[in-house]
């Protein structure tokens, strides 16, 4: 058997219509491994299309793992994920070869990489006395209140409608008197990380805008629309919603008649473009990110190239 690599994983992360899939293909068939996904709507089956998965025969060239693996109505969770794909990552290692992990969940990269964080238990109390807070007083204000407690965590956000989270840190200050930044930095000091070696695409603002639109509109030619209705036709619309899988509420929308399915697309394209500017504000926080400057004139190959130079290089610097 061989000996495990010095570096665990090489991911590719990134917001989303980067190229991430294209680049992580060439590092998986390159260092002869597999690839792992950590895209949060693509565990799901039947949503290849609206999720942008990668195709059969994307598929038929390098093994992948968590693609179209759950019922649209089931659930992944970020914890069971993390022991899961870190299974994954030890068979391959076990075997001499580095994990290929490809996605723009941070949250999921983050759980592979550093263990999740769970935090303390949750107290219903609290929770519903800073929701019924948002409700009174707006988002703003609990967002403000974040800030003052824990502002490395605020910056991290980049709405104040990511209620979610804001109640999340808000409860753990109450419940612990600590920041929940600061105990995410104490967890992951503690934790076994894994060895791992970062990089992304990074396109100009306006050239990654147009790739997500005009991806859109293939998505749109490639039959998205009877995906959804083939998705409803077997009983998953409700589940569908709940996942918030971008697009998909729009085009059933626009199947109930509320709206055309040219106001449909834009508004897909437009929240397509809104999560890419939440991915990039989540991955340049990881400083440990390499980032690959990307034109349209630059080959997924070049890519390669450079990326395979630097996983190179952080392998040199674990020997010394």
């Amino acid at each position: 058997m061989s000996s495990s690599p010095a570096i665990a994983v090489l991911t590719v992360v990134g917001p989303t219509a980067s190229g991430k899939t294209s680049l992580a293909i060439a590092l998986a068939e390159a260092l002869q491994t597999e690839i792992l996904s950590a895209d949060s709507m693509q565990f799901y089956r039947g949503m290849e299309i609206g999720t942008a998965a990668p195709t059969p025969q994307e598929q038929a060239r390098v093994p992948h793992h968590f693609v179209s693996c759950l019922a649209p109505d089931a659930t992944m969770a970020a914890g069971e994920y993390e022991r899961m794909a870190r299974r994954e990552v030890a068979r391959l290692n076990a075997a001499g070869k580095i994990a290929v992990v490809v996605g723009g969940s941070g949250l999921y990269v983050n759980a592979l990489i550093d263990g999740l964080f769970p935090g303390p238990v949750r107290q219903p109390e609290i929770r519903t006395r800073l929701q019924q807070e948002a409700e009174e007083k707006g988002n703003a204000h609990l967002m403000a209140r974040l800030r003052a407690v824990d502002p490395d965590y605020a910056a991290l956000l980049t709405s104040e409608n990511d209620l979610v989270r804001i109640v999340r840190a808000l409860e753990v200050y109450e419940t612990t008197g600590q920041p929940f930044s600061a105990l995410h930095r104490d967890h992951q000091a503690q934790t076994n990380a894994l060895h791992a070696v970062q990089v992304a695409l990074q396109w100009e603002r306006e050239v990654l805008y147009d790739r997500i639109n005009r991806r859109v509109d293939l998505m749109i030619e490639m039959g998205w629309l009877e995906e959804v209705k083939r998705l409803i036709a077997l009983g998953y619309r409700d589940p569908l919603c709940r996942l918030k899988a971008l697009g998909y509420r729009e085009l059933i929308a626009h199947l109930e008649g509320q709206q055309t399915l040219e106001e449909a697309v834009e508004a897909t394209k437009q929240h397509h473009r809104r999560y890419a500017k939440r991915q990039l504000t989540w991955f340049r926080g990881d400083k440990r990110v390499q980032w690959l400057p990307a034109t349209p004139d630059t080959s997924v190959s070049q890519y390669c190239t450079q990326a395979l130079a630097l996983l190179e290089q952080a392998i040199e610097s674990t020997q010394k």
